[in-house]
């Protein structure tokens, strides 16, 4: 073996800086989410001190991951520490909405127990509302761990930066990507196999929004392609399977790929019509 090559990784090992182990931030939040939801935990606490000094240690935990990245964050570990638990009663709320938003669109659930314990788009939507915490105060890799680790255990990719409403359902979900600038109403719900992305994959073009922008009231069945961060899926409206949509379309309208339509439209090969049942 070359010396000299050992050296060089050696010396990339000392130039490095700390980066939070994905291992640690991994352990990490399951014990949150096992904290936030009792369906999920795997111990029965005797009594409420030995429940508090499990949340005080799973604290600790938190400070020390982001202690490691201290450096590079806007503010100190200790701040964005108090800031995410002073908002765990907020996601948490968030989340309930969106384990009964899941539970009432999905004939198979059981009910919200069934759906937080076992469900992969609750899971993915929980990691996802924890990590948009992290990525709102501009915190490094966290997000971004704690979303691909989602990704690994789901095949559901849902960037920390998207912007989600109350109410997010996904059925199914393996296939899903959600990229960073999308923005998502209240009470959409979207099956698998859905991209929501981009036009453009230029890198001068990362901090302009690059994804769709859905309303209240979608509904996004399996396989829908959505691009461009001009693309405005109005309130309202249902997408057919398979469909590839790349402008926008107007409140209140149904959508689905129509193999014979020949005349022109702003998404040709589409029929677009009035969404009649949510009107009324």
């Amino acid at each position: 073996m070359d010396e000299k090559f050992i050296e060089e990784l050696y010396n990339a090992h000392i130039d490095t800086p700390s980066i939070p182990s994905p291992v640690l931030v991994r352990d990490w939040v399951n014990g949150v989410l096992k904290i936030l939801f009792p369906e999920l935990a795997d111990q029965k606490f005797s009594n409420y001190r030995t429940f508090r000094q499990h949340f005080e240690q799973l604290r600790l935990e938190l400070y020390t991951i982001l202690d490691t990245i201290d450096h590079r964050l806007d503010y100190s570990a200790e701040i964005v520490e108090k800031h995410f638990l002073q908002r765990l009663p907020s996601l948490r709320r968030a989340l309930l909405i969106d384990a009964d938003a899941i539970t009432s669109g999905d004939p198979a659930a059981e009910d919200r127990t069934e759906v937080i314990r076992t469900y992969p788009g609750f899971f993915a939507i929980a990691i996802y509302r924890l990590a948009h915490e992290f990525h709102k105060m501009n915190v490094p890799l966290i997000p971004r761990i704690l979303t691909e680790y989602s990704h690994s255990q789901t095949g559901i990719d849902i960037h920390p930066g998207a912007k989600i409403g109350l109410g997010f359902c996904i059925d199914h979900g393996t296939g899903m990507v959600i990229g960073g600038t999308s923005q998502i109403g209240n009470n959409v719900k979207i099956y698998q196999g859905v991209t929501l992305g981009a036009l453009s994959v230029k890198k001068e073009l990362a901090k302009t929004k690059r994804h769709p922008t859905i309303e209240d009231n979608v509904v996004i069945y399996a396989g829908a392609t959505i691009l461009g961060g001009d693309t405005i899926i109005g309130h309202d409206s249902i997408i057919g399977g398979n469909v590839w949509i790349t402008k926008s379309i107007a409140p209140f309208s149904r959508v689905y790929y129509n193999g014979h339509i020949n005349q022109k439209s702003d998404n040709p090969g589409l029929k677009v019509e009035p969404n009649t049942a949510a009107e009324k």
